[in-house]
Order: C-alpha cells, then structure tokens, then sequence
C-alpha cells in the first residue's frame, strides 16, 4: 500500500519508471523458472532492456495445453490441480501455498488460475491505496447500515465464492470484518429472493450486472423488498440503460452502483474513482488495447482485443496475454486528478453475435417479457438460434415465445439478416460455470483467434 502511493504521487514518470522496473523482474523471473517461457522468449534481448512490444502475445488455449511448463514452481502439475478442483468442499483451500481458481469458460475454454500469497497481498494492498477519502466514508456508511451480500456462482472453484473463502480461512477477524454473506446464483428466483428478503438490512450487494437486471425485475415486481444503499458489479458489461433503470427501482441507493473490471487472472485490474471512471493500476498490471493485428490503437479508439500483463504474479506468469475484451482509453484527464490512465470496457468478445459478415452485440436484442423470469437467445449455427425462457407462474408459453421471437426476428431484419432461423426451445436458461447469466449466448468457437 505504501509503496502504490509513493508511485501514484511521483505522477506519469514515477508510475512509468515503476511498471518497466516490475515487467522486466517478471520476464527474468519466467525465463529462469519457466520452461514456456525459457523457450518463448529464448530469442530476445537481455531481460534489463527487455520492452513491452519486444514479447510476443499469448494466449489461453496455448498456456493451458503447457501448463506443466507455465508455472515458474515445478510442485504443481495439472493433474494435482485438477484433483484438488475435482472436490468442491476445497474452494478456498490452498495447495501447495497458492491458491487455485477456475474461470468460468465463457469464451469456450475455462482456465485455471494459480494465486500466491503475494498476489493477496498485492489486492488488498492496490485497493486501499487508491482509495480517495469518500470511499472510506462509503465503507464506513455502508457497514454502519447492515452487511454486504455476494451473489455469485457457487458450483465451483471460482473467484467470486473461493476468494471470500480463502480470505475467511486465512483472516477470519477480516472476513467478519468485512460482513461477507454469500448467497448462490444458479438457484430459482424465487427463492433467491426469498432468501435476500430473510436478511436484515442488505446495504451492499456485490454481483453480476446479469443478475442485477433479474434483481431489479423482482423489485419492480414488488416482489424483492430490500433497499440497499450501493450494488458493486463486475464481469459483464454494465449499460447506461440497466444503470438507470436500477436507480428507479432502488431509490435507496445513496452511493450508486460501483461497476469494477477485473478478471480471474487479475482480480484488482483496475479501480473506479469517485466519478466513476476506471483507472488501470499501472504500476502492476499493464493494459493493451490493441487492433486485429495485435498493434496498438489511440486513446479514443475502441480496440478489437486488449492485452494483459500481470506484474504481482511471479508463480503464474500472465504477460501479453490476450483478455478478448474491447476498450477505449480516454483522452482526457479524469476530474478525480489521478495520474492513472482512465478506460471504458464496450464489451466482451465472447459476447458478440456473428451472423455472415454481421456482428451484432446482444445489448441489441429485447429480451424482456412481463411474463418470463429469464429469456434467453442461443446461437445453435451460423444462422440457427433457439429461443429458452423461463415463464411466470401465470404465462401462456405459446404467447410468450411468439411475442419474443417476433421482436428477435425484428432486430434481425433491421440489421439485413432475412433468412436467420429462430425457434423456441424447451431447454431451460443455463448459466455459465460461475453463475453468470448470459441473456445472449453467441456459437462457441465462432470467434477463433489466428
């Protein structure tokens, strides 16, 4: 923590000095203690002049089939990992002294995530020292109104439930602390809510913006009758229309939605100030936005893919790796006078809808019906998609899936796709491995990466 703040108050030269000194630790570090790496970067120039640009991007398929190699200790090979995550009743429990994690394989292909202890350190460390003074007064406000509620995949070893598990088992006073209650996504609506509605004085709720949009649903409905003062969201795409329609529906939320971007391979990626942009933690984590080609585009430009490298995690080398989100760094200076760099996240490309030369992203389909719980759109081929809803206890299914299927085939038509199939299925919603809920799920392996 101390160090991240002497860094943020050097400016640009201090943060720049910072991140070349950290990447070029990394790259020595992997090249003596990891064969992947030993061989990948075998060709470069000495790891003291090493750039950026000088090392060539990487990729989850082709970690994960060397993941024996990856690793810069040798005491943890695949198969280990993979019997440890075989038994739920481990999330949270260490191996070998790191942690392991699971994505949830939403671009086709889950990868497992090996977390030291000094990565901990690193997140708790990154997150105070960028906090500004109101968002210790929100903590402090919140805690004081009631506990915070984590609504998030609990089938498996994920992030969401693993992290709060590890940080329980390893600090029980700050896991008390911190008031964490967890409650999982996969199960019914209306027990959910049943469940939220049992919890006295639910000021905080971290989650999905996918379930956030159940959420309001149930609260519109005068079904859900909690009012917290702030939501937390990260993982998906969160848009202005759900921002707002949330704040209609919540007027209770005295301090907002707080919208994070992070993934598994780096759970503190960046943090959002108190307007609410998102700054990249630049003295550990570098961030990429990058075209087709994998060149960099201006700040403005809204990339094809964006590029991670994780300097806090020596065990697991994470450098160049390709994340598949698109961004836009910002231009301008952001009001809260961080010397960080400011970016928007447009979307996730596993997200994006191909049909043809057609790339539609799925905040263009309506998929909401006054009676249905849950709809969603399956791309089974190129120009096949099925239509799953969860109906209200009082709908008529053939009404329903005509109505929905009707306003699909309209935004298709809208977009010069005539002849795209759309059918209704009685296959129920399904989620993804971490209990995110996808309303638009686009062909798995439609976008492959040369």
């Amino acid at each position: 923590m101390a160090g991240a703040r002497w860094t943020a108050w050097g400016g640009r030269k201090r943060i720049e000095a910072k991140q070349i000194r950290n990447l070029r630790h990394l790259v020595e570090k992997a090249r003596r203690d990891s064969p992947l790496f030993r061989r990948l970067y075998a060709d470069l120039r000495p790891s003291d002049e090493i750039e950026l640009q000088d090392l060539p991007v990487t990729r989850k398929l082709d970690l994960m089939r060397e993941f024996d190699d990856w690793l810069t200790i040798r005491s943890l090979p695949l198969e280990k990992v993979r019997e440890h995550l075989r038994d739920i009743s481990n999330v949270g429990v260490p191996i070998s002294d790191v942690a392991v994690f699971q994505t949830s394989g939403t671009s086709g292909e889950p990868a497992i995530i090996v977390l030291p202890s000094s990565f901990v350190e690193y997140y708790y460390g990154i997150m105070m020292a960028r906090f500004e003074r109101y968002h210790w007064r929100l903590i402090r406000d919140v805690r004081k109104l009631g506990v915070r509620v984590t609504i998030t995949g609990g089938n498996g070893h994920f992030a969401g439930n693993g992290f709060h598990k590890l940080v329980r088992r390893l600090n029980p006073a700050l896991a008390k602390g911190l008031g964490l209650t967890f409650i999982e996504a996969e199960q019914p609506i209306d027990r959910l809510v049943e469940k939220l509605n049992a919890i006295p004085n639910v000021a905080w709720i971290v989650t999905y913006p996918s379930m956030l949009s159940i959420l309001v649903r149930e609260k519109e409905a005068g079904r859900l009758r909690i009012a917290p003062a702030l939501f937390s969201t990260g993982g998906e795409t969160l848009t202005d229309e759900l921002r707002m329609r949330v704040g209609r529906a919540f007027p209770s939320l005295t301090y907002g939605i707080a919208d994070f971007y992070g993934s598994t391979e780096c759970l503190a990626l960046s943090f959002t100030c108190s307007h609410g942009r998102k700054h990249v933690n630049e003295d550990w984590v570098i961030l990429e936005a990058v075209d087709d080609e994998m060149r960099p585009v201006p700040d403005g430009t809204l990339s094809e893919t964006v590029l991670l490298t994780v300097l806090a995690n020596e065990v697991q080398p994470f450098i160049r790796y390709d994340l598949g989100d698109c961004v836009r760094f910002d231009v301008d200076a952001c009001p809260c006078g961080s010397p960080f760099r400011s970016f928007q996240v447009e979307g996730r490309q596993a997200t994006l809808v191909r049909v043809g030369d057609v790339t539609l992203s799925p905040l263009v389909f309506d998929l909401e019906h006054d009676h249905a719980q849950r709809v969603q759109l399956v791309q089974t081929g190129e120009r096949d998609f099925e239509l799953r809803i969860q109906l209200a206890d009082d709908a008529v299914a053939g009404e329903v899936f005509a109505e929905v299927i009707e306003a699909v085939k309209r935004v298709f038509r809208d977009n010069g796709l005539e002849e795209v199939s759309v059918r209704a299925s009685q296959a129920p919603p399904e989620f993804t491995a971490s209990g995110k809920f996808h309303e638009v799920l686009p062909l798995r392996g439609a976008q492959p990466r040369a």
